[in-house]
């Protein structure tokens, strides 16, 4: 696959998605003003895709910063590719266009790129915020995840968004709307945590027998991410022996290694970093090419390990996680 920083994959609605993401992913502990400035870096650079959510409390510092980019004349509107998740306590269909349009109003622009939903866990709160690291105040709800889609559907056509998708679904869960009467669109794509210790081959060749795209975060692995979401005994991706030995041969760090791995495969890679050093670093991954030995050798570090693990939901009956893939 020849690749370049203008890369994008073709969706199976005609939409084309570009390969590489800022992902601004925040936990409560970073301060929300940090996405405005690597937004606006990470466009200069040349980033295309940005990678959002209404969980992650950031989208309304993340608007101006797309604003601003196009107001300079970095980027025109139709450049940038921007993707929103519905959240777990928006599932009632009643609720889903009313969250797409808050993701709107906070990031001032009439329509987004792509909106997925970002796990098929269904969940009531407390309030209206929700906090990052105060998953336990959440209530397990049973939602009929058929008509969550029929909902966004509807989004679709009402021309909020153009695109749509899942994130964090197993297959079962993607045979579900798949297979649902009546489907008027498929989804584009299943976002799911994917790196060299949890490869995802068997979800990815399902994906891609049905035409959804694969799309990849925490690709560098997030051991020094503050939050109960996460499994903290998980050793870092980077740190392996095996994709440090790849790197030095080619004068690449561990993380350019590990995101090359994953658009060598077809996979559209989310790198989160907010280090103004590293999202410059992250982009500077078309220069080079990982011969078949080395992704055989890639390859061959699989764990079935996750970093993000969503334990708190495991009793949930939409848990995706116990499933093989």
């Amino acid at each position: 696959m020849s690749l370049c920083k203008d890369s994008r994959i073709t969706m199976s609605d005609g939409h084309k998605i570009p390969i590489i993401a800022l992902g601004t992913f925040s936990p409560e502990v970073t301060t929300k003003e940090v996405a405005n400035e690597a937004t606006k870096l990470a466009l200069t650079v040349g980033y295309r895709h940005i990678d959002g959510a209404y969980l992650y409390g950031n989208e309304v510092n993340i608007g101006p910063a797309i604003q601003e980019k196009i107001s300079d004349g970095t980027v025109k509107r139709e450049d940038i590719f921007y993707t929103g998740k519905l959240w777990s306590t928006f599932h009632k269909p009643e609720f889903v266009q009313t969250a797409l349009k808050r993701t709107l109003k906070a990031l001032q622009l009439d329509y987004i790129d792509l909106y997925i939903i970002h796990l098929p866990v269904s969940l009531k709160f407390g309030d209206d915020v929700t906090p990052v690291n105060e998953a336990k105040r959440f209530i397990f709800e049973k939602a009929d995840l058929c008509a969550v889609w029929e909902a966004m559907e509807a989004c679709k056509d009402a021309g909020l968004v153009k695109s749509i998708g899942v994130s964090n679904f197993n297959r079962r869960q993607l045979e579900m709307i798949l297979n649902k009467p009546r489907l008027k669109y498929k989804p584009v794509c299943n976002q799911v945590e994917c790196h060299p210790y949890l490869n995802q081959k068997k979800l990815q060749e399902f994906c891609k027998m049905n035409d959804i795209v694969l799309v990849a975060y925490s690709v560098l692995g997030s051991i020094r991410v503050d939050t109960e979401w996460q499994n903290h005994n998980a050793p870092a991706v980077i740190e392996d022996p095996v994709i440090t030995m790849i790197g030095q041969k080619y004068k690449k760090s561990p993380a350019q290694v590990s995101i090359r791995y994953m658009l060598q495969r077809g996979i559209v890679t989310i790198v989160k970093s907010f280090n103004p050093k590293h999202i410059q670093e992250n982009f500077q991954v078309f220069d080079f090419e990982l011969p078949e030995e080395d992704m055989k050798l890639i390859d061959g570090l699989n764990k079935n390990l996750r970093y993000w693990d969503f334990k708190q939901f495991k009793d949930h009956p939409e848990y995706p996680f116990l499933d093989e893939y």
